[in-house]
C-alpha cells in the first residue's frame, strides 16, 4: 500500500459512462444536506427501530409533505419533523 495516492486527474462518477448510467437508472441525486443534531439522531433512532435507512426515513417525510402539496418552508419542515420524531427516543435513552 502506498503512502500517498494522487487523485489529481480521477474522474468524477458522472463521467465515467457506465457509473453515470447507473445513477441515472437509480434516479437519485447525492447531495449534501446540513440537519440540526438532534434531528439526525432521532431519524438514526427511528432507523434502528424499524430497520430502514435514515436517509430512506428523511426522504419518506420529505416526500409525503410533497402530497400534502404545502410549499416546503423551513418552518413547514421543522413542524414535519417535530411530529413525525416525537415519541421517538433520544439516542442518549436508548444507549442508557
Amino acid at each position: 500500500m502506498r503512502d500517498e495516492y494522487d487523485f489529481s486527474k480521477a474522474k468524477r462518477a458522472y463521467e465515467v459512462p457506465h457509473l453515470a448510467k447507473l445513477q441515472a437508472e437509480i434516479n437519485k441525486t447525492r447531495i449534501t444536506i446540513c440537519l440540526d443534531n438532534d434531528v439526525l439522531a432521532n431519524f438514526k433512532a427511528r432507523a434502528a427501530q424499524s430497520g430502514k435507512g435514515y436517509q430512506t426515513l428523511i426522504n419518506e417525510t420529505l416526500r409525503a409533505n410533497l402530497k400534502d402539496e404545502v410549499p416546503l418552508t423551513a418552518e413547514t419542515l421543522r413542524k414535519i419533523l417535530h411530529e413525525e420524531l416525537s415519541g421517538v427516543k433520544s439516542s442518549n435513552e436508548l444507549y442508557s
